[in-house]
């Protein structure tokens, strides 16, 4: 008896997403009349047969999502991304939509390997959440046929859709912040193209540092983790200037905030009496640190729903494309930062 043609098989042959095959099949919107005629002709050399469960499947309006991250964001002391994940879970379900996670190793991401669920077909729209090397986001590009949205992270060549935090303007906002309280050293702690929301954040710093006449020297820009990897370790970074210190820090994130003060302190520093410390993102809970880190609160919940929505409007409607979608947070003022003098001025 020969194998039953799938809508996977002829969506591989015309090189679209099942979806779109799918939507030829049952007469919906979102596809052009030349691919839904090619659609329909190839279904019929194929000899695909539609069945009362491809109908069913076919008008149903739930879908299951795909999201990957990489390994190196879901440490224990890297949540972000976990919360970041069921935020969006719970979106998803009130779509009635259900999501998948896939972590890719660092070894996958080298390699070059597709998602499992991906090549095993079990998700028909894909979330990229947090960055991934540029040579892994270009292979993404070229082979995942099925819709994809950038999560945290825009595609490497900004021609793509996603959902990001105001990453520099919160940076611009925070540094503005340690200004305002009259520091005229600051310094920024986070390794530069590493991700790429860590760069927005320097940039963001950078913007405040030029607008108020501040040289910014070497031994001010320290890294906090591996370019390659990832991997945070405060013993091989996070180095403190030798001379002439800052006084005070924005990091690109409240973790390494955190590990911030605790060197800090064991270096004879006093946060905030002798060092002020900012962060972003605003995710650590009261048992991580004996200080509140005045932050930048990233509005998860809306970029979470705010994914999901145009995920599921990729996979009803073939040409729709949301483009760089930006979503504001919140400024949050607590115990870890104090002024020093009169606001700096702008130059």
């Amino acid at each position: 008896m020969p194998k039953a043609v799938k809508l996977s098989d002829i969506a591989q042959r015309l090189g679209v997403s099942t979806v779109t095959v799918s939507k030829a099949l049952s007469g919906q919107k979102g596809v052009s009349e030349e691919m839904r005629e090619k659609i329909r002709q190839l279904a019929d050399e194929m000899g695909y047969v539609k069945t009362v469960v491809s109908e069913k499947s076919m008008q149903r309006k739930s879908y299951t999502i795909g999201v990957i991250v990489a390994e190196r964001y879901l440490e224990e002391n890297k949540s972000f991304y976990w919360s970041l994940y069921q935020q969006t879970a719970q979106c998803g379900l009130q779509k009635n939509c259900f999501t998948m996670l896939e972590v890719i190793g660092f070894e996958e991401e080298r390699s070059q390997q597709l998602p499992k669920m991906v090549t095993e077909e079990k998700i028909e729209a894909i979330i990229i959440m947090g960055s991934f090397k540029m040579e892994y986001v270009r292979f993404l590009n070229r082979n995942v046929r099925i819709p994809m949205v950038f999560f945290d992270a825009i595609g490497c060549d900004g021609d793509c859709d996603a959902v990001v935090s105001n990453n520099m303007m919160g940076a611009y906002q925070m540094t503005n912040y340690l200004f305002e309280l009259g520091h005229q050293k600051i310094g920024f702690v986070g390794t530069r193209l590493a991700t790429a929301s860590i760069d927005d954040r320097f940039f963001g710093y950078m913007k405040a540092a030029m607008e108020h006449g501040m040289e910014v020297e070497d031994g001010w820009l320290i890294d906090d983790r591996d370019k390659e990897t990832g991997l945070n370790d405060p013993i091989v970074y996070l180095r403190l200037p030798v001379k002439n210190m800052p006084t005070a820090f924005f990091c690109n994130n409240d973790m390494v905030a955190l590990m911030l003060i605790r060197k800090l302190q064991d270096n004879g520093y006093r946060v905030p009496e002798d060092i002020s410390v900012v962060g972003f993102d605003n995710f650590l809970t009261e048992s991580y640190n004996q200080i509140g880190i005045t932050t930048y609160a990233i509005n998860v919940k809306e970029m979470a729903k705010r994914v999901v929505h145009i995920a599921i409007h990729k996979l009803e409607n073939s040409d729709y494309s949301s483009g760089v979608y930006m979503i504001a947070g919140q400024f949050i003022e607590r115990e870890s930062a104090k002024r020093v003098g009169p606001p700096v001025p702008f130059v």
